[in-house]
């Protein structure tokens, strides 16, 4: 987590915390990742290497880590404390520190925990051309925006500072450059309705404008100290109950695409610091209840995901009874392919690859010639430390090299195309390179047959 600091717009109306109360934007102090940075003055290395020692102590691997950037508005800071801060994660990742970040990227790729992954949090007005370039050099391979709502007049209301207009542009931008993107959503927003949130919800995932890969559910919460306390306090706002949360999430999830995860559910906050809202941690078993009484179910990717479902569902899968799916899509203007490995008797998903048709890229690695680029590559369930493998797990057996090469095939052969893109996690680069990838630029590239 960063250290505090405002965001450049203000507060929005629900926002806690800021620098007055020495923790970033949006966040109380007291969730497990603000208390662990307050403990270490914020300082990126500490941080890191104390929650690195803590997984290896209770029996977690560390040797794979995905590595999230917490904390206001990351890209509105300075650029040099944006390549400090990475920088001084990798040398935690690292075990030693290095005489600059393009220095302390290379020695991840052979370190003991390797970044499989960085992400960035960041507002949809911070994350344009020049935001989005910094954050490759970083390594950033995925980016959250606070979307919150697609609803102008709401956006208004709460004084978010930015519009859709900024969420649609931030959105294509990052997947043309071949970023993953996560939109975090706020049901319940003051000037919202059921009805309002049900719609923008069902246009996130109908709309090519839109079209996220990943979404976090954050319904709004009442937080002392914010204008909207204030709003509450006053009478004039009342935010979901548990139930009608349950009920409202439970009628989304329906309707979520099978290429969408959604991530999490309800805010990291102690429930001692909510003075009125969804005051359950375990929001997400309320909306499975529900989900249960209405006799639906939700086909998101962590909901049939290995590893999420029950045994009895996956004891009887095998290698054969995978299929290789494809799932075409148009998102922010180019074709998305879901290309998943899959057991549609028991509807559990093993792996996927996000393959996209890159048709405005503003980077010039991408300009040279028509291209497609792998924005994410996932093998599911129990992790497997680097250089062994288990007949008990599904990482390390090939299934990413089959859905590369499936990739490979639709690149090539449906698009005509000679050049296939990869954006890596910085640990993971190595791996690519066995498969006859090459550096270029923030990406890797591979020359196709044909």
């Amino acid at each position: 987590m960063t250290s505090p600091a405002a965001c450049p717009h203000g507060r929005c109306v629900p926002c806690p915390g800021g620098p007055e109360r020495n923790t970033p934007q949006s966040y109380t102090g007291y969730e497990p990742a603000a208390m662990r940075a307050c403990c270490h003055n914020f300082d990126p290395y500490q941080q890191v290497h104390s929650r690195v020692e803590q997984l290896h102590a209770i029996g977690h691997l560390t040797d794979k880590v995905d590595l999230i950037i917490m904390g206001g508005t990351f890209t509105a800071r300075l650029p040099e404390y944006q390549q400090w801060f990475v920088k001084r994660c990798y040398d935690a990742l690292n075990d030693q520190r290095s005489h600059s970040l393009d220095h302390a990227k290379k020695k991840n790729e052979t370190a003991p925990s390797r970044c499989i992954g960085l992400t960035v949090e960041t507002r949809p007005d911070w994350f344009r051309l020049q935001q989005v370039d910094n954050a490759l050099d970083l390594g950033t391979t995925r980016v959250e925006l606070g979307v919150q709502t697609i609803d102008d007049d709401v956006l208004s209301q709460i004084q978010r500072g930015h519009t859709v207009s900024d969420s649609i542009a931030a959105t294509r931008i990052a997947k043309d450059a071949g970023l993953k993107v996560c939109y975090h959503l706020m049901p319940g927003l003051p000037g919202s309705t059921e009805k309002k949130d049900l719609d923008s919800f069902h246009t996130l995932f109908t709309d090519e404008r839109f079209k996220p890969d990943m979404i976090k559910i954050y319904p709004t919460l009442i937080i002392k100290g914010t204008p909207l306390y204030d709003l509450w306090t006053k009478g004039d706002y009342d935010p979901l109950t548990t139930e009608h949360a349950s009920r409202l999430i439970a009628t989304i999830k329906k309707d979520v695409p099978e290429w969408v995860r959604i991530q999490r559910i309800q805010r990291d906050i102690p429930a001692q610091e909510i003075c009125s809202g969804i005051k359950k941690s375990n929001l997400r078993q309320y909306v499975e209840v529900e989900m249960q009484k209405q006799q639906t179910s939700c086909r998101c990717i962590r909901c049939r995901e290995i590893g999420h479902v029950s045994g009895e569902k996956t004891k009887n899968i095998t290698e054969r009874s995978l299929q290789c799916v494809h799932r075409r899509y148009h998102a922010s203007g180019g074709d998305e392919f879901f290309i998943s490995l899959e057991d549609r008797v028991h509807d559990v998903i093993v792996g996927y690859i996000r393959l996209r048709d890159v048709v405005t890229p503003h980077r010039a690695e991408l300009q040279a010639e028509p291209c497609m680029i792998i924005r994410e590559l996932k093998v599911l369930g129990r992790e497997v430390s680097l250089g062994t493998r288990t007949a008990e797990a599904y990482q390390h057996r090939g299934f990413g090299k089959k859905l590369l090469l499936e990739a490979e095939r639709i690149c090539s052969e449906q698009f005509g195309n000679k050049r296939l893109f990869v954006l890596s996690g910085v640990g993971v680069k190595p791996y690519y390179r066995k498969l006859s990838f090459s550096d270029d630029g923030v990406y890797l590239s591979k020359v196709l047959p044909g």
